[in-house]
Protein backbone atom coordinates (compact mmCIF):
# COMPACT_ATOMS: atom_id res chain seq x y z
CA UNK A 1 0.00 0.00 0.00
CA UNK A 2 3.46 2.42 0.54
CA UNK A 3 4.74 1.71 -2.69
CA UNK A 4 1.37 2.47 -4.52
CA UNK A 5 0.96 6.13 -2.31
CA UNK A 6 4.71 6.77 -3.33
CA UNK A 7 3.99 5.71 -6.76
CA UNK A 8 0.93 7.85 -7.14
CA UNK A 9 2.57 11.13 -5.39
CA UNK A 10 5.42 10.60 -8.10
CA UNK A 11 2.91 10.61 -10.75
CA UNK A 12 1.15 13.62 -9.02
CA UNK A 13 4.32 15.92 -9.02
CA UNK A 14 5.63 14.82 -12.51
CA UNK A 15 2.23 16.33 -13.85
CA UNK A 16 2.42 19.18 -11.73
CA UNK A 17 6.36 19.88 -13.02
CA UNK A 18 5.03 19.32 -16.79
CA UNK A 19 2.78 21.48 -16.56
CA UNK A 20 4.89 24.30 -14.77
CA UNK A 21 7.74 23.14 -17.43
CA UNK A 22 4.70 23.71 -20.56
CA UNK A 23 3.61 27.18 -18.84
CA UNK A 24 7.32 28.46 -18.67
CA UNK A 25 8.09 27.53 -22.15
CA UNK A 26 4.85 28.89 -23.51
CA UNK A 27 5.86 32.43 -21.47
CA UNK A 28 9.04 32.44 -22.58
CA UNK A 29 7.98 31.17 -26.34
CA UNK A 30 5.20 34.60 -25.87
CA UNK A 31 7.90 36.62 -24.60
CA UNK A 32 9.40 36.13 -27.68
CA UNK A 33 6.93 36.90 -29.89
CA UNK A 34 6.56 39.67 -28.49
CA UNK A 35 9.78 40.76 -28.90
CA UNK A 36 9.91 39.80 -32.08
CA UNK A 37 7.10 41.77 -33.02
CA UNK A 38 8.21 45.13 -31.23
CA UNK A 39 11.47 45.20 -32.58
CA UNK A 40 10.28 44.39 -36.49
CA UNK A 41 7.50 47.17 -36.37
CA UNK A 42 7.64 50.39 -38.91
CA UNK A 43 5.44 52.67 -38.40
CA UNK A 44 4.01 53.86 -42.27
CA UNK A 45 5.39 57.06 -43.80
CA UNK A 46 2.29 58.50 -43.47
CA UNK A 47 2.52 58.35 -39.66
CA UNK A 48 5.84 59.11 -39.63
CA UNK A 49 5.53 62.48 -41.83
CA UNK A 50 2.55 63.45 -39.62
CA UNK A 51 4.52 62.97 -36.42
CA UNK A 52 7.60 65.13 -37.74
CA UNK A 53 5.70 67.99 -39.04
CA UNK A 54 3.72 68.29 -35.97
CA UNK A 55 6.89 68.05 -33.96
CA UNK A 56 8.09 71.05 -36.49
CA UNK A 57 4.50 72.89 -36.11
CA UNK A 58 5.25 72.41 -32.34
CA UNK A 59 8.78 73.70 -31.87
CA UNK A 60 8.37 76.50 -34.48
CA UNK A 61 5.00 77.93 -33.23
CA UNK A 62 6.47 78.32 -29.57
CA UNK A 63 5.42 75.49 -27.85
CA UNK A 64 8.72 74.31 -26.42
CA UNK A 65 8.49 78.67 -25.17
CA UNK A 66 5.05 77.89 -23.40
CA UNK A 67 6.17 74.44 -21.86
CA UNK A 68 9.44 75.96 -20.20
CA UNK A 69 8.25 79.81 -19.21
CA UNK A 70 4.19 78.90 -18.54
CA UNK A 71 3.10 82.23 -19.94
CA UNK A 72 -0.95 83.58 -19.58
CA UNK A 73 -3.13 82.46 -22.35
CA UNK A 74 -4.18 86.34 -22.25
CA UNK A 75 -4.31 89.52 -20.31
CA UNK A 76 -7.50 91.61 -18.92
CA UNK A 77 -5.92 95.25 -19.60
CA UNK A 78 -7.76 98.63 -19.36
CA UNK A 79 -11.39 96.99 -19.88
CA UNK A 80 -10.82 94.27 -22.95
CA UNK A 81 -8.40 91.33 -23.44
CA UNK A 82 -5.42 91.66 -24.81
CA UNK A 83 -4.44 87.87 -26.64
CA UNK A 84 -1.40 88.73 -28.42
CA UNK A 85 1.68 89.93 -26.80
CA UNK A 86 2.51 93.66 -27.77
CA UNK A 87 6.19 93.23 -28.73
CA UNK A 88 8.02 90.48 -30.05
CA UNK A 89 10.44 89.36 -27.48
CA UNK A 90 7.74 87.46 -25.41
CA UNK A 91 4.43 85.54 -26.32
CA UNK A 92 1.03 84.43 -24.86
CA UNK A 93 -0.01 81.24 -25.25
CA UNK A 94 -2.81 82.45 -27.65
CA UNK A 95 0.50 83.38 -29.52
CA UNK A 96 1.61 80.28 -29.97
CA UNK A 97 -1.57 78.69 -31.02
CA UNK A 98 -2.20 81.23 -33.97
CA UNK A 99 1.39 80.51 -34.89
CA UNK A 100 0.74 76.89 -34.96
CA UNK A 101 -2.68 77.22 -36.79
CA UNK A 102 -1.28 79.71 -39.40
CA UNK A 103 1.86 76.75 -40.07
CA UNK A 104 -1.00 73.91 -40.02
CA UNK A 105 -2.52 75.96 -42.92
CA UNK A 106 0.62 76.74 -44.73
CA UNK A 107 1.75 73.37 -44.99
CA UNK A 108 -1.51 72.02 -45.90
CA UNK A 109 -1.77 74.79 -48.44
CA UNK A 110 1.61 73.20 -49.95
CA UNK A 111 0.53 70.14 -50.02
CA UNK A 112 -2.93 70.70 -51.61
CA UNK A 113 -0.76 72.12 -54.12
CA UNK A 114 1.59 69.08 -55.01
CA UNK A 115 -1.33 66.95 -55.05
CA UNK A 116 -3.24 68.65 -57.34
CA UNK A 117 -0.20 67.79 -59.74
CA UNK A 118 -1.15 63.91 -59.69
CA UNK A 119 -4.15 64.83 -61.16
CA UNK A 120 -3.68 65.88 -64.97
CA UNK A 121 -6.69 63.93 -66.35
CA UNK A 122 -8.92 65.25 -64.29
CA UNK A 123 -8.82 69.08 -64.76
CA UNK A 124 -11.40 70.12 -62.44
CA UNK A 125 -10.07 68.42 -59.57
CA UNK A 126 -6.73 69.11 -60.01
CA UNK A 127 -7.86 72.91 -60.24
CA UNK A 128 -9.68 73.02 -57.19
CA UNK A 129 -6.98 71.49 -54.83
CA UNK A 130 -4.71 73.91 -56.70
CA UNK A 131 -6.93 77.00 -55.79
CA UNK A 132 -7.76 75.44 -51.98
CA UNK A 133 -3.93 75.38 -51.46
CA UNK A 134 -3.12 78.45 -53.01
CA UNK A 135 -5.75 80.49 -50.72
CA UNK A 136 -4.63 78.55 -47.48
CA UNK A 137 -0.93 79.77 -48.32
CA UNK A 138 -2.01 83.46 -48.62
CA UNK A 139 -4.13 83.34 -45.71
CA UNK A 140 -1.05 81.48 -43.85
CA UNK A 141 1.27 84.50 -45.32
CA UNK A 142 -1.41 87.25 -44.36
CA UNK A 143 -2.32 86.11 -41.15
CA UNK A 144 1.82 86.24 -40.26
CA UNK A 145 2.43 89.38 -41.56
CA UNK A 146 -0.70 90.69 -39.63
CA UNK A 147 0.17 89.12 -36.23
CA UNK A 148 4.18 90.97 -36.87
CA UNK A 149 2.50 93.99 -37.91
CA UNK A 150 -0.10 94.09 -34.39
CA UNK A 151 3.36 92.89 -32.10
CA UNK A 152 5.68 95.72 -33.42
CA UNK A 153 2.92 98.61 -33.52
CA UNK A 154 1.90 97.52 -29.54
Amino acid sequence: MALHTISVIKCLWGVKMGKIKRGLTSFTFWLGKKYNKISHFSPSLTVLTLIGVGLTVFLLGGGLYDLIVRPYSAVYSSGRFIFLYPQLSEQFITDSIVAMTLYVFGFTGFVLVYQSTKYAYKPRQAYLMFIVGVTLMIIAYIGFETVIHLKISG
